[in-house]
């Protein structure tokens, strides 16, 4: 595996104040897929001006009060937040939750289900990998640092480590590709079920990083669900489509949320998308 690019330098690349009185609302942590901890997001979001984060890893709140302890006494608010694997309409859809409370029974039942799935996926991904010869030698399903929520990341981490693959990209391009046979289906709460599940918790719902044939009609109908946000900004989306979902946006009354989807160090530096401190405000009316 590459050797992981040193913290501190990032910090010092990132210009400081160009993010004041924004906040990044997508960001992973070591509690998922993430690889850097709550405590070095937060400093990162410091060092870079940013006024808030939220903190999104899939399908676990465990990263919250981590990133929480590291904020005292900084200027940089930790927002509660969370990815959601849901289906809509048959596929996967990722819902971004903000403002949930973290000791919410319904839905942290919900989600502990989800995480038990995710280690028995990963268990028998493992499984068809070794009936096709391609073992793992004494590997744990769960890497020694013991994530909340793991996923194909993980697999791939422990490929690379047992020498099936050189970088975690090649073992993504050879065996756990979305039509891979080594792959193993995701459990995926409806949709309707994870926004009423959110706002149940107090929390607003957004769609994270809509797909391009998300059109009108359905955030339409994930409104009527109780949908109160969509996210508008974020990696790969042209500025065409960004105008378009934010017209949308408008027409239906819902907020918009922006965000670097920072898993690491990579493309996705932390703060490279950001809602302004009004956008901020108008998603926290909707609690």
């Amino acid at each position: 595996m590459p050797a992981r690019q040193p913290f501190t330098a990032l910090c010092q690349l990132a210009a400081r104040g160009r993010h004041a009185g924004r906040a990044d609302l997508h960001l992973h942590t070591t509690h998922s897929d993430g690889t850097y901890t709550p405590a070095e997001v937060v400093d990162l979001a410091r060092r870079s001006g940013l006024s808030a984060i939220a903190i999104t890893d899939h399908d676990t709140l465990s990263g919250i009060l981590a990133a929480r302890a590291a904020a005292v006494g900084s200027p940089v608010e930790v927002i509660v937040g969370i990815e959601i694997t849901s289906d809509y309409q048959g596929r996967e859809l990722h819902l971004l939750a903000f403002f949930v409370a973290l000791d919410n029974e319904p839905l942290n039942a919900a989600l502990e289900a989800i995480r038990r799935h995710r280690v028995e996926r990963l268990r028998e991904m493992r499984q068809r990998l070794q009936q096709a010869g391609v073992s793992i030698p004494d590997a744990d399903v769960v890497l020694p640092a013991s994530p909340d929520a793991v996923g194909r990341r993980h697999l791939a981490e422990q490929l690379v480590q047992a020498g099936r693959a050189a970088t975690i990209r090649e073992a993504f391009a050879r065996y756990l590709h979305d039509r891979s046979p080594f792959v193993v289906p995701k459990q995926r709460l409806p949709v309707a079920e994870a926004i009423r599940l959110v706002r149940v918790a107090g929390g607003v719902a957004a769609w994270a990083h809509p797909s391009y044939d998300c059109t009108q009609d359905s955030l339409l109908e994930l409104r009527e669900m109780g949908l109160g946000a969509v996210e508008v900004e974020f990696p790969d989306v042209r500025n065409s489509r960004s105008r378009q979902l934010r017209a949308w946006a408008a027409g239906l009354g819902l907020a918009v949320t922006a965000g670097s989807d920072c898993h690491g160090p990579g493309r996705r530096t932390l703060g490279c998308y950001s809602v302004s401190a009004e956008e901020l405000e108008q998603l926290r009316q909707l609690v």
